[in-house]
């Protein structure tokens, strides 16, 4: 008994350790943030001697911050949901459909999850230039094309499960396909559904080289706004880090907000 609880209290002690070493980086950078440029060149580790709000509110205002806001989230949130609306409906038929066919196009989607987009990057901003489309619109479909496969998949596995009885007895009461895939099928899908949204979210919100590459200046998300920033003030570190902690506010407070749907759709996703 003593030894396991020594070696418990050698864990909490590492775990510990861990989570300071964690949390060093984002304690510097909003102690900082409250610091004239002064005190942040003569001592970096140290509270700010006066707490002051300038450094945010002039970082606000370069920043263009609710413009950028709006942008990252109108984008976030249309991506995310035609990628779980049309992912999910290319689950169900090719989950429902068993023939070579659709066994080759499942497996083609599982064979684009390998593809860098380095590979693809040219050749579709090119593509996309000609037809006019390097805008937030072609961008959203663009991540439809990039995050369909993992989401195809998660979804192809979730439909595995769900027997196709419930199918055959909606027909027989006179539902169409649609009628038993939008009213019976995907509310069962939920936990994938979820899932497959936290995954997504979490790679358009912070994603930065697609947006550089398509979009402009006046119609950034935060990411690449805060790339034009850092450009800007990269000498100004007070403004820099102040325009840092920010940027990552709105994700602090959207977790908050959905930390228990966030846990239980990753752990039931991940059951089924």
């Amino acid at each position: 008994m003593q030894k396991k609880k020594r070696n418990r209290i050698i864990l909490e002690i590492f775990g510990l350790l861990l989570a300071l070493l964690w949390l060093s980086p984002f304690y510097l950078m909003v102690v900082n943030a409250f610091k004239t440029k002064r005190e942040i060149f003569s001592d970096v580790l140290g509270l700010p001697e006066e707490f002051t709000m300038e450094n945010f509110v002039e970082a606000f205002y370069h920043l263009d911050f609710i413009h950028s806001l709006m942008n990252s989230l109108i984008i976030s949130i249309l991506g995310v949901g035609i990628i779980i609306i049309f992912s999910s409906m290319a689950g169900y038929a090719l989950a429902r459909n068993k023939s070579k066919l659709s066994g080759f196009i499942f497996f083609l989607f599982v064979g684009a999850m390998l593809i860098p987009f380095q590979s693809v990057m040219i050749p579709l901003v090119s593509l996309f230039g000609q037809a006019d489309m390097l805008n937030s619109a072609g961008l959203i479909f663009m991540y439809l094309g990039f995050g369909s496969s993992l989401s195809i998949f998660l979804y192809h596995g979730a439909m595995n499960g769900i027997s196709n009885s419930l199918d055959e007895a909606a027909y027989i009461d006179g539902a169409n396909k649609f009628q038993v895939f939008w009213h019976i099928i995907f509310p069962l899908l939920k936990p994938i559904s979820v899932t497959v949204g936290i995954l997504n979210i979490i790679w358009i919100w912070n994603d930065f080289l697609l947006p550089s590459l398509v979009l402009k200046e006046e119609s950034a998300t935060i990411p690449l706004k805060m790339f034009f920033f850092f450009g800007q003030f990269t000498k100004q570190w007070h403004l820099a880090l102040a325009g840092l902690t920010i940027a990552i506010i709105p994700v602090i407070i959207a977790y908050f907000f959905a930390q228990k749907q966030i846990i239980k759709g990753v752990s039931e996703g991940a059951v089924k």
